[in-house]
This record gives structure tokens, C-alpha cells and sequence, in this order.
């Protein structure tokens, strides 16, 4: 791999998408969204971007524009991306990404890993307004890191 690869992951933006969350992840080369996105204007805007966009449908999203989940593979390392929190483990893949909770989640399992970014708008439980990085500098080594809005 000659350089490393940015994702911005992001969830439960809820109708908004920020200037300064635009500014933040513009750079990403890819755009992972866990749902919730809700409008289709905001969705618009967050295809525009240029990087590669995808995204699952939340349980707040009114329309089917995404599916309800991904399974996505990236230098060796196998993603599902959903809304909801997983309800039992999952040993096909390295690291479940979710949203709903509107609260980072970081958890070691026996399979790998579950983590969430928390929430664009809307966070609970004390969080600020987050997304996160997930980077690879190289093959099958990643980091994930959280940055607030």
C-alpha cells in the first residue's frame, strides 16, 4: 500500500449536516454513514462530497435508500456496517460498525471489535457531537479514531 487510507465514519446526522463536519471529513477518501441520515437533501450533500460514499438505512430514515447492512472488506480486514447495535456476535467479520446509540461505543469481543462513532446531532449520554477516522497505514493494521464536531 503506497499511502494511507482515511475513512470519516459518521452517524444519525438527523436531517443536518454541519459545515464543520463538511470541513472535517472533505479530506476522507471514503465516507462510511450508519444511518439516520433522514432527509434526501442531506443525503444530496453528503454524495457530493466527492469521495466514495456509502451508507445503511436507519431506523429514522423515511425512504429506502440504502441497505440495511454492508459488509465491506478493506487491506485484509472485513467491516459490517448496520444501524443498530449487534444482538450476538459475529465471526465473518473483523469489526461491526453501528450507530442508533448517539454515543461512542469502543468493546473488544471475541470476534473483534464493535465500535460506534457516536452521533452527528443528537448525542446522549454525556458525548459531544462526534464522528470517527477509521485509518490504514498498511496492510491489515488499522486505527480508529474519534473527533468531535
Amino acid at each position: 500500500m503506497d499511502s494511507t487510507l482515511n475513512i470519516a465514519v459518521i452517524s444519525d446526522t438527523h436531517d443536518k449536516v454541519p459545515e464543520k463536519l463538511i470541513s472535517a471529513i472533505e479530506s476522507a477518501d471514503e465516507i462510511w454513514h450508519l444511518g439516520d441520515i433522514c432527509d434526501l437533501e442531506s443525503l444530496q450533500r453528503l454524495r457530493s462530497l466527492g469521495p466514495e460514499f456509502l451508507s445503511v438505512q436507519g431506523n429514522c430514515d423515511p425512504y429506502e435508500q440504502s441497505p440495511h447492512s454492508l459488509v465491506l472488506e478493506r487491506f485484509g480486514i472485513r467491516f459490517r456496517l448496520q444501524h443498530r447495535p449487534p444482538q450476538t456476535s459475529d465471526s465473518s467479520v473483523d469489526v461491526v460498525l453501528f450507530g442508533h446509540l448517539h454515543y461512542p461505543v469502543k468493546r473488544k469481543t471475541d470476534f473483534g471489535y464493535e465500535l460506534n462513532p457516536g452521533a452527528v446531532n443528537g448525542p446522549r449520554d454525556g458525548s459531544q457531537s462526534s464522528f470517527a477516522w477509521l485509518s490504514f497505514a498498511i496492510e491489515g493494521v488499522w486505527s480508529w479514531r474519534l473527533a468531535a464536531i
